[in-house]
C-alpha cells in the first residue's frame, strides 16, 4: 500500500471513529431512523443532479445500498435503541473485518496469507481487551443485541464484497456509486421511520431541529459516508480485502479516544493495552508481507 493510501486509510478510520460520538450527539432530540434517513438524503441530494448514474446492473446498486448502508445502520440503530452501549457497539461492529476476510476467501477465492492471519489474531486480541473493559459492569450485551450487532457487521462485510465485485467488473466512478446507491437507504429509512417512529415524531423532530442535529447530519453524510465510504471503496478496488478490511479495527480506537477527548470519558488500563495490541496487529498486516518475504529470502537462496 502506498504512503498516500495509508494516510487515506488513517483519515477514514479517524472519521469513522469520531462518528460514534457524532451519532450520540445527533440522537439528542431526534429519533435514530429519521437521523439515518436524513444522512442518506443529504448524500443523494443535490449530488445526483450533477453526477451521472453508474453504468452497472440495478441489482448491484440495490445490493450495495441495502447491505453497507441500510442493513448495517438499521441493525446498528436497532441494537442501540434496545440498550446496547455505544462504545460496545463500535467494538463489536468491527467483527466485519473478520467476516469480510472469510467472505473474500470463500466468494472471491482470495488468498489469506500467514501474516494476515497473525495480524487478525493479534488485532482480535486487542478488540477482546477493549470489549472486556467496555463490557465490565454492564448488562447491555444480551442475546438480542449481540445478534443485531453481528447482523450489522455481516451487512457491512457483504457491502465490502459487493463493492469489490462492482469495482472489478464495472469500474464505475466511486462517487457515482456512493451517491446513487444512497437512494436505496434513503427510501427504506423513510418508510421504516414512518412506520416505527410515526409522522408526528418526525414532524416534531424536524420542526425543533437544533444546531447539533444539523451538524450530525452534515458530518454523517459528507464525511462519514461520501469521504469515508468513497475512500474505502477506492482502497478495496486497489488492494486485497485481507489488507484493507482489518484497518477498520482502528475505528474503536479512535472512537474511545474521541469519547475521552470530547465527552470526558476515562480510559482504563485494559483499553490502553487493547489500543496498543490493535496497533501492533495492523502494523503486521500492512508490513508483514515485506517482513516475511525478507525472512524467506535466505532460505530460498540456500535452496538454490
Amino acid at each position: 500500500m502506498s504512503l498516500r493510501d495509508r494516510f487515506l486509510a488513517l483519515a477514514i478510520v479517524l472519521v469513522w471513529g469520531v462518528n460514534f460520538v457524532v451519532i450520540k450527539v445527533g440522537l439528542q432530540g431526534m429519533p435514530p431512523l429519521l437521523l439515518a434517513g436524513l444522512r442518506f438524503a443529504l448524500v443523494a441530494f443535490p449530488a445526483l443532479l450533477f453526477i451521472k448514474r453508474p453504468t452497472l446492473p440495478l441489482k448491484w446498486l440495490v445490493a450495495y445500498g441495502l447491505t453497507i448502508s441500510f442493513g448495517q445502520f438499521a441493525l446498528l440503530f436497532w441494537a442501540l435503541s434496545i440498550g446496547l452501549a455505544a462504545g460496545l457497539a463500535s467494538l463489536l461492529l468491527q467483527a466485519q473485518a473478520f467476516i469480510t476476510l472469510a467472505f473474500g476467501c470463500v466468494l472471491l477465492k482470495e488468498k489469506i496469507r500467514r501474516h494476515n492471519v497473525i495480524a487478525v489474531i493479534t488485532a482480535g486480541a486487542g478488540i477482546y481487551l477493549l470489549a472486556v473493559a467496555q463490557g465490565a459492569g454492564t448488562a447491555s450485551l444480551t442475546a438480542a443485541t449481540l445478534l443485531l450487532i453481528i447482523g450489522a457487521a455481516t451487512c457491512w462485510a457483504l457491502g465490502n464484497i459487493t463493492n469489490k465485485v462492482i469495482m472489478q467488473n464495472y469500474a464505475v466512478p466511486t462517487m457515482s456509486l456512493i451517491v446513487w446507491s444512497a437512494l436505496v437507504p434513503m427510501f427504506t429509512f423513510a418508510v421504516a421511520s414512518l412506520w416505527i417512529e410515526g409522522p408526528q415524531t418526525i414532524a416534531e423532530s424536524l420542526l425543533n431541529m437544533q444546531w447539533h442535529n444539523l451538524f450530525s447530519v452534515v458530518y454523517l453524510s459528507l464525511l462519514a459516508t461520501i469521504v469515508g465510504y468513497g475512500g474505502w471503496s477506492y482502497l478495496l478496488s486497489r488492494y486485497p480485502t485481507a489488507l484493507v478490511a482489518p484497518l477498520s479495527l482502528l475505528v474503536p480506537v479512535f472512537g474511545l479516544l474521541s469519547a475521552w477527548l470530547l465527552l470526558d470519558e476515562s480510559l482504563t488500563l485494559y483499553q490502553i493495552a487493547g489500543v496498543v495490541v490493535i496497533a501492533v496487529g495492523l502494523v503486521i498486516n500492512v508490513f508483514g508481507q515485506r517482513w516475511f518475504g525478507r525472512q524467506a529470502e535466505p532460505a530460498s537462496s540456500l535452496a538454490r
